[in-house]
Formats: C-alpha cells, structure tokens, sequence
C-alpha cells in the first residue's frame, strides 16, 4: 500500500496524485508491463564465433599462400631434361627420372630380372629424396605366375613376408639398407611383375 507524502493518505496503486490534497505522486513505481531487457550473452557468443571463424579463414588464405609460395619457388627451380623415353626431373628436394631401357632398369633395381620379361610402357621410375632411393618397375611375361614366383623365391630364399595363390604371389625381402618388393599377378593373358627396390644412401642395391 502506497501512502500521500504530503498528508499521508492511502494511494491507489497507479495514482499521480493524491486523491486527498492533490499532491503529486513522486516516486511511483515503475509499469510492471515493460518487457524485459534483451540478454546479452547470445550476441557475445555470436561475436565470438565469429572472430574464430574470421581467424580460421585468415590462417586458410596464409597457408594456401604459403603453399603457393614454395611451389612457384619449386617450379622455377626445378630442371626437366628428356632423351627419348629418358625423362630426368631435378628439384631441390631430389631427383625422379623415368626410363624404358630394360638394362638401365635392371641396374637400377639392382637384381635380376624375369628371363624374357619385357618393361611395360610406363617403363621404371627412380626417385632419390634425400638418404631414400626408390626404384619402381612394372613388366609382363607370357609365363605363368608359378614359374615367375619360383623364380623370386630362389633369388630370395629367406624373405621377410611371402604370400601366395594360384593366380598372385608377394615377396618382400629386406635388411638393413635395401628393402625389395616383388609382385606377381595375372593381368589378361599375360602375367604382370611389380618390382620396387628402396636402397638407403651410400649402400648397394641386392
């Protein structure tokens, strides 16, 4: 109950003035039908979310740059020689060279390879990255997959991993610098020989 400072006679609850002395009202309590004032911690998160997608974006656009960057760098430094079916590429990290000479391959896997198998069109690939030489070959014979997994299997009596079926055969062997793999399958009428030959530096290929 509200009371007339004036003459202190009871007031309506919503009285301006004093329906006694006709003072007026101070202090009257405020509309309890004001609507409430709008929280304030959805647009702080909003906000927030914002500055780390903005942050997000920012490091995106810097790392394609970035990655832009080192290519065009990569690009400009790096050397295409090619001689026939020879193709050399020189970059500052390493060198890949491709080659469709069988007796090149062969020096290069540094084992032997399938009597009468012939290189495949895509020919070998060597990769020298740092301390790691790759060397990767495919070829085909028209001789079954048993006899040219026979064949492997006596060149490495002692593999790390060999598996085989009628128509596929795997063998890995190595040791601590070379590490060869050997896979033979049907392909068509033909049999297809995958041979990769991973040689640390300063050692020999087996």
């Amino acid at each position: 109950m509200a009371f007339c400072n004036s003459c202190g006679a009871s007031l309506a609850p919503d009285a301006k003035f004093c329906n006694k002395c006709g003072a007026t009202i101070t202090g009257a309590p405020a509309a309890t039908n004001a609507p409430p004032p709008a929280p304030t911690g959805g647009s702080s998160a909003l906000k927030i979310v914002l500055i780390i997608v903005g942050i997000i974006v920012v490091l995106g656009i810097v790392g394609v740059a970035t990655v832009g960057i080192i290519g065009y760098h990569i690009a400009r430094s790096a050397h295409v020689t090619q001689n026939g079916h020879h193709v050399k590429v020189e970059t500052p990290f390493g060198n890949v060279e491709t080659s469709n000479n069988p007796e090149q391959t062969a020096r290069d896997l540094g084992i032997d390879i399938y009597p009468g198998a012939q290189v495949q069109k895509n020919g070998a690939a060597t990769a020298t990255f740092g301390a790691m030489r790759t060397v990767s070959a495919n070829f085909e014979t028209s001789d079954s997959p048993d006899k040219v997994c026979a064949f492997y299997k006596s060149k490495f009596p002692n593999p790390m991993v060999t598996t085989s079926d009628q128509n596929r055969c795997t063998i890995i062997s190595n040791d601590k610098q070379n590490t060869v793999t050997i896979t033979v399958e049907v392909s068509g009428d033909h049999t297809k020989l995958q041979i990769t030959s991973v040689t640390k530096k300063g050692s020999s290929p087996n």
